[in-house]
């Protein structure tokens, strides 16, 4: 773990790999709601977690020198219902991924719906999560152009993430699917559909 200063009131906390960084991501929200740890934000990464926000400089300074000893629980499921994403696998770039994986290509929707997800982060656009989850088979190196436009809901594989794309956009994941879930929405609360801890499925919808 390697914790840097960010500023007077915020620390940025290196850890070795994404399992440690969404563990660190959990025991840091149990802490502070349990009023053991006082911060506004704690934002996870890919391989950090930033914590913005902290009372003040002193704090930052303690809080850096104590949290290479903390004793970080491995993590484990929650208890709240994994939220399904309905999904048609019907995406563009399936017989590339099929080609990859070395299986025909109806089976791409079997091991893409039989894995459970987890947001590790968000980030890219509002809404956007990278979840995490799918094992078993070769990662899937991003398009060597990307597409100029991305349909919204479309569902796309990239290294060891998934992701939905929320809105229209520029993107260069190998998309497998679409999905009509509404992924950021301004009158909910919170707005994004997709955020840190979440647990996912994919159910697979008739084409």
């Amino acid at each position: 773990m390697r914790v840097l200063p960010m500023g007077e009131r915020a620390l940025l906390v290196e850890v070795a790999d994404g399992t440690a960084a969404a563990a660190l991501h959990a025991e840091l929200l149990r802490r502070r709601a349990a009023g053991d740890l006082q911060v506004r934000e704690i934002v996870p990464a890919a391989r950090t977690v930033l914590l913005d926000g902290l009372p003040g400089h002193d704090e930052v300074r303690r809080l850096a020198a104590r949290l290479p000893s903390w004793e970080i629980p491995p993590l484990t499921a929650r208890a709240e219902d994994v939220l399904a994403l309905p999904v048609r696998y019907d995406g563009p770039d399936l017989a590339d991924v099929a080609a990859l994986w070395g299986v025909p290509v109806p089976e791409v929707a079997r091991i893409h719906s039989a894995a459970e997800f987890r947001v590790a982060f968000c980030g890219f656009a509002p809404g956007f999560g990278y979840l995490t989850g799918l094992a078993g088979v070769p990662e899937v190196p991003r398009r060597a152009t990307p597409r100029t436009a991305v349909p919204a809901g479309s569902v796309g594989l990239a290294g060891p993430y998934t992701g939905v794309y929320p809105r229209a956009s520029p993107g260069g994941w190998q998309l497998i699917g679409t999905t009509e879930a509404v992924l950021w929405d301004h009158a909910r609360v919170p707005a994004a559909l997709l955020t840190p801890g979440t647990r996912v499925r994919f159910v697979p919808e008739a084409r």
